[in-house]
């Protein structure tokens, strides 16, 4: 029975789901980049204090934060990722970003109000947990391998088993993938440069053309996927920039160009870097010029544990029903995320949590127009709480 006056558990619930939505917006409006995460470093730290978790700097602008440090079952990791993207936001809301040309463009303002929920409702029954449960509020996943440098801080140290997820607005709400294998793809970058022989306009013998090397590379490689790979293995190669630095009537000497590549496995990324390096160098040698190519290998796979991932998809039925797993989306997607450095450490798993809700959350991520989905903070919070073990909100 409630003491008069002491509110229900479902109340104090929600009431902690409603702070998490203004929090969430709260860090939506200051918006930081890779590793300049300090003001958002400041309120995720502020708030664990205010909790009473211990906790410490891990990675610059990262934090590690420990409950049941002493309690005798399996230490459970959870993660969240703070920054923001170099966007211009479009979006309206009237949580904004404040912040000229950055934005939460991927929706880590809203991973890391999730865990925070979590952390509340963990702090409020942290004698009742079965083991250990460690916070990981990670820095720099844009692209700056902020997961790996968390690791190098030690930030696994002690754990046996890791958590995370995304949320993905092109699955459906009230749906999620979460399967055994790769959920998510390895990246790499390249860049061709190519050397000619500038001059006249006027004079195209007397010239070995770089910008005519590079249209032909460009047109070259966006071919690679379609007749070099296998028609059922899933890649992406995108030349995404080209630069000449002629004028109206000059050839320049040099010529560049670059992209992306996404794969589902890191040997297919190997593949396709020594794919891009023959052909860039054999259409420039068909053109008088010389290719000297860059790769740079980014992400790996983000490739589940078979154990966490049942786990982690029994979790997901448990609060969004037995139908959680339909979809259509292909997987692995062709996205990449630095949770695959925690997942080639020790076992666990991570799901993409549809947010799509045939309105205004349909945007996908890294869109201006893209907002978070605040319908999630609690189905996310729930699914953590669920499989760190912890007693459920009524």
């Amino acid at each position: 029975m409630t003491e008069r006056g002491a509110p229900t558990l479902s109340a104090r619930w929600a009431a902690m789901v409603d702070d998490a939505t203004q929090q969430r917006r709260d860090l939506h409006r200051r918006p930081e980049l890779r590793f300049e995460e300090e003001e958002t470093a400041a309120r995720v730290r502020a708030t664990l204090t205010e909790l009473g978790i211990a906790h410490r700097a891990c990675a610059g602008t990262g934090t590690v934060a420990r409950l049941a440090a002493d309690a005798p079952g399996r230490s459970v990791a959870l993660r969240a990722d703070l920054d923001a993207m170099p966007i211009e936001e479009t979006t309206g809301v009237a949580w904004s970003s404040q912040q000229p040309g950055v934005m939460h463009a991927c929706g880590h303002d809203g991973h890391t109000a999730a865990l925070l929920l979590a952390a509340r409702w963990l702090a409020a029954h942290e004698e009742q947990l079965p083991g250990p449960v460690t916070l990981l509020f990670q820095p720099g996943e844009e692209g700056g391998h902020g997961a790996r440098a968390m690791i190098e801080d030690g930030a696994l140290e002690g754990v046996d088993v890791v958590f995370g997820w995304h949320n993905w607005p092109a699955i459906r709400q009230g749906r999620a993938a979460c399967p055994d294998g790769p959920v998510m793809s390895a990246n790499g970058t390249f860049r061709v440069e190519l050397t000619g022989a500038g001059g006249h306009a006027s004079q195209p013998e007397a010239t070995r053309d770089p910008v005519l090397a590079a249209a032909a590379v460009t047109m070259a490689l966006q071919q690679v996927v379609s007749r070099r790979m296998p028609p059922h293995r899933a890649a992406v190669l995108a030349v995404t920039w080209l630069d000449a630095d002629g004028a109206e009537t000059v050839t320049p000497e040099t010529a560049a160009l670059g992209g992306s590549i996404r794969v589902p496995d890191t040997a297919a990324r190997d593949e396709l870097f020594t794919l891009i390096e023959e052909i860039a160098a054999g259409t420039a040698a068909a053109y008088g010029v010389t290719a000297a190519t860059t790769v740079t290998p980014r992400y790996a796979a983000t490739v589940n544990h078979p154990g966490p991932a049942a786990q982690l998809r029994a979790a997901l039925a448990e609060e969004l029903g037995p139908r959680v797993g339909e979809s259509d989306l292909p997987l692995p997607v062709l996205a990449s995320e630095d949770f695959s450095y925690y997942l080639a450490e020790v076992p666990g798993a991570f799901a993409l949590i549809g947010g799509g809700d045939g309105a205004e959350h349909d945007e996908p991520c890294h869109s201006p127009r893209y907002d978070f989905n605040d319908h999630l903070l609690p189905i996310a919070a729930r699914t953590l709480l669920r499989v760190a073990g912890a007693p459920l909100p009524a």
